[in-house]
C-alpha cells in the first residue's frame, strides 16, 4: 500500500490558497484514480482508496490543521503499517518559483511546520514532491503570502502545475522514484 497525504487547512476560508496545493494535487489525484469517487472521513482526515497498477493507494487530506498534519499521517501510517518509502507528501514551497515541482526521497521540514509535523511522527524517510508557491514580497508577511489564495494571473500555471504534481506521483508508483526525479526535478 502508498499513503498519499495532500497538506493543507481544513475548512472554506483556506480552500484556493496557497497552502493547500497539497489538498488540490491529492484532489486531482483522486479525479484520476476514482472518477466521482468521494472522500469519507477517517484518521482526522478525508480520505479515499483507490487503485493504481495493481497497488493500493490511500489518498488523504488531513484535517487537523497545518502544523498538526503528522497527527493523521502517523495514525494512518501506522495503521497500515506502511514504509517510509511508501509514504509520499504533497506540499507548497515557498522556496521553488509558482509552477516548479522538486520530487525529494527525504530530509527535514525546510521550516515547513506541516512538514516538521509529519516528521515528528513517521521520521524523515519519506518521500516529498514540494509544489512551488514562490516567495512573497519582502514587505508582506509569509503567514499572510501563504494563506493568500492565487491570483487571477496565475491560476492557469496553478491549474497546469497541480496537474503535473499529480502525474508525478503517479510517476513515482509506475517508474519509480529515481525515473520520476529526473524527469520532473
Amino acid at each position: 500500500m502508498k499513503i498519499v497525504a495532500g497538506l493543507g487547512n481544513p475548512g472554506a476560508e483556506y480552500a484556493g490558497t496557497r497552502h493547500n496545493v497539497g489538498f488540490m494535487v491529492v484532489d486531482a489525484l483522486a479525479g484520476k484514480l476514482l472518477g466521482k469517487g468521494s472522500y469519507k472521513k477517517s484518521f482526522g482526515a478525508f480520505t479515499a482508496r483507490a487503485e493504481f497498477e495493481g497497488e493500493s493507494v490511500f489518498l488523504m487530506k488531513p484535517q487537523t490543521y497545518m502544523n498538526l498534519s503528522g497527527d493523521a499521517v502517523g495514525e494512518a501510517v501506522r495503521y497500515y503499517k506502511v514504509a517510509p518509502s511508501d509514504l509520499l507528501v504533497v506540499h507548497d514551497d515557498m522556496d521553488l518559483p509558482l509552477g516548479r515541482i522538486r520530487i525529494r526521497s527525504s530530509g527535514g521540514g525546510g521550516g515547513h511546520r506541516g512538514v516538521a509535523s509529519v516528521i515528528a511522527h513517521v521520521g524523515a524517510d519519506f518521500i516529498r514532491v514540494r509544489v512551488g508557491i514562490g516567495r512573497p514580497d519582502p514587505r508582506l508577511d509569509p503567514a499572510d503570502y501563504v494563506l493568500s489564495r492565487f491570483i487571477e494571473e496565475e491560476r492557469k500555471t496553478v491549474e497546469e502545475t497541480i496537474a503535473t504534481a499529480a502525474e508525478a506521483v503517479l510517476a513515482i508508483f509506475k517508474k519509480g522514484l529515481p525515473a520520476a526525479m529526473n524527469r520532473f526535478n
